[in-house]
């Protein structure tokens, strides 16, 4: 079983397609902070700034849970919200969904 479910991410005022969306693009945010937050790390042990780890420098929710995880849990916290037009709205349109998903925080 999928914890939260779709139905509970979806709260009935998206469809699967737009959740899809949303959580790959901030699944995307969540690694591009990861990546950047790594290089920092690394640039401050080259130039001797500290003795930490690689490790104790990155943020715990970005090191150790799968970005797909922490998308759909950022979404499900209201972390990430879910920006555009509904499902009846979709239909109603000529069609263009691209316009009509965005993931923001």
């Amino acid at each position: 079983m999928i914890v939260p479910s779709i139905a509970e991410l979806t709260q009935g005022k998206f469809n699967r397609y737009t959740l899809v969306i949303a959580t790959a693009k901030c699944a995307k945010m969540i690694t591009d902070e990861y990546v950047m937050q790594r290089e920092l790390a690394e640039r401050r042990i080259a130039n001797k700034e500290t003795d930490k780890s690689i490790a104790s420098m990155i943020r715990k929710e970005y090191r150790d849970d799968k970005a797909v995880k922490t998308a759909v849990n950022g979404l499900y916290n209201k972390d990430f919200v879910i920006v555009g037009l509904t499902d009846g709205d979709i239909d109603a349109s000529d069609g263009n969904q691209e316009d009509a998903e965005k993931a923001a925080e």
